[in-house]
């Protein structure tokens, strides 16, 4: 902390419908209301900080606003009956960073039922290098897991792979025994992806469009897809027999151009992969699975370490496709 009361966060303004970002000092005073003030010890960077911090999207309508999509550390003072000062709590969801201050500070006070105990024998460093993505990625492998995943049945297909969610994914689904297929158009991520456990590459070119046809060639018994768009049209008529695709991102836009046919004729199911409004008892259920079932020397291998000042260059890398695996930001760094 810099002193009683005072604390760096990184602020964003609006003047005219143009965002600016700025490292700032603030006062406890300036927090939004919350029953829980946590001092924050990591957060990450995830593609939406990225947008926030740019000012795409609006996925922001109220400034000055602190972004930042999750983050861990330690319960400085609490008026839950649930947590207590010294508790060490992750938050990811429930529109923190876009609607609700988040984690791009020394200090953010929240509700008390949107957070969760850190796991037994996971750090706060970690645990934001799964962050919103891994906690999505696992939530979707879950879902896919409830429809009949199936490591004999072929392979899963991972789009966005060298992202945040893709690369967690490809780590669980490989540590699990799945074999993975991981969709980039960046060759330099190939050695990157195979160390994550991914038993083949699909360049981003060849699920980019779709054929126009409403069935193909059945290629994979699923896939957990980050991408959204003309790549989600790409794929669903692609997926075998009664497989699954798990949507988690709309980074490709939100239009979505099929037929009925996956669904009819295949038995294909969407399945959408909500981590922000998620319910306590399923958020606690990942969380436990990450910590089993994610490979942390992958995790590890994953990580690139950044400052709050880093991130006023970062939001707009991360948006060019130039950020790969994880990062976590060392918010007292």
């Amino acid at each position: 902390m810099r002193g009683t009361g005072v604390f760096k966060a990184i602020l964003l303004q609006e003047n005219e419908g143009k965002v600016s970002a700025e490292l700032a000092e603030l006062e406890d005073s300036q927090l939004p209301e919350g029953d829980v003030t946590v001092a924050v010890d990591y957060s990450t960077l995830n593609y939406k900080d990225g947008m926030v911090l740019n000012g795409v999207g609006r996925l922001v309508r109220n400034y000055p606003h602190v972004p930042g999509v999750d983050f861990a550390g330690r319960v400085e003072d609490s008026s839950h009956p649930d947590y207590k000062a010294g508790d060490a709590v992750v938050l990811t969801g429930w529109r923190v960073g876009e609607m609700h201050w988040g984690g791009y500070a020394e200090k953010a006070r929240v509700k008390g039922d949107w957070l969760v105990p850190l796991p037994e024998g996971l750090s706060g460093k970690r645990a934001m290098a799964i962050g919103t993505a891994g906690f999505t990625a696992m939530l979707a492998v879950m879902a896919l897991e409830e429809h009949g995943l199936d490591p004999a049945k072929g392979e899963v297909l991972v789009t966005g792979a060298a992202g945040g969610v893709g690369s967690v994914a490809i780590a669980i689904l490989s540590k699990l025994g799945y074999p993975v297929a991981a969709s980039t158009g960046r060759a330099e991520t190939h050695d990157y992806l195979k160390g994550l456990g991914a038993t083949s590459l699909i360049d981003r070119a060849e699920i980019a469009e779709p054929s126009g046809r409403p069935l193909d060639r059945e290629r994979w018994q699923a896939c957990i897809d980050s991408v959204g768009g003309s790549t989600l049209s790409c794929v669903l008529p692609q997926i075998a027999y009664g497989g699954s695709v798990a949507a988690v991102g709309l980074a490709g836009g939100s239009k979505l151009d099929t037929t009925v046919l996956p669904f009819l004729l295949r038995g294909v199911h969407l399945l959408g992969i909500d981590s922000v409004m998620c319910p306590l008892e399923r958020r606690k259920a990942a969380w436990a699975r990450l910590v089993k079932d994610l490979p942390m020397d992958r995790l590890d291998g994953m990580i690139n370490e950044a400052k709050l000042a880093d991130l006023l260059t970062l939001g707009s890398d991360i948006l060019k496709g130039q950020v790969r695996g994880r990062v976590v930001v060392d918010i007292k760094g």
